[in-house]
C-alpha cells in the first residue's frame, strides 16, 4: 500500500538570497531503497548523526567537518533532502539544516535509530 501522494515543498526564505531554495520530498513519498542508500553512506551517516545532537536550524552546511570537498558536501546534503531526511532553509549566507526525525520515523520506523545507535 502506497502513501497518498504530497506535493514536495521548497524552502520559503525571505533572504533575497540568490540561491535556488531546495526542494524538499516528504518522508511518507520516500521509497526503503531510496531511505536505505541515503543512510548507507558513512558521511551521510556523520551528517545525520551530527543532526540529531543538534537544535533544529542550529547547523549551518559549512559546519561540518567531513572529508569531502564542497561540492560533493552539496551533492550528500541533496541525497539526505531526496530520502526525506533533511530539511534547509536559507538565512541569509548560510543554509539551515534540521533533521526531519519525526516525520522520518513515522515512515520508517526505528531505521533512523538504528543508525544513530551505530558507531561511526
Amino acid at each position: 500500500m502506497t502513501a497518498p501522494h504530497r506535493q514536495s515543498t521548497a524552502s520559503t526564505g525571505s533572504t533575497g538570497s540568490h540561491r535556488t531554495p531546495p526542494v524538499h520530498t516528504h518522508p511518507g513519498d520516500v521509497p526503503l531503497e531510496t531511505a536505505l542508500l541515503a543512510l548507507a553512506d558513512p558521511v551521510r551517516q556523520t551528517l545525520v548523526r551530527e543532526l540529531a545532537g543538534a537544535g533544529d536550524w542550529e547547523r549551518a552546511c559549512g559546519s561540518f567537518d567531513v572529508p569531502v570537498t564542497k561540492a560533493t558536501l552539496s551533492r550528500h546534503f541533496a541525497v539526505l533532502r531526496e530520502a526525506g531526511l533533511l530539511e534547509q532553509r536559507d538565512a541569509g549566507p548560510k543554509r539551515l539544516n534540521r533533521l526531519r526525525r519525526a516525520e522520518f520515523d513515522e515512515r520508517f520506523p526505528g531505521l533512523l535509530d538504528l543508525v544513530l545507535r551505530q558507531d561511526g
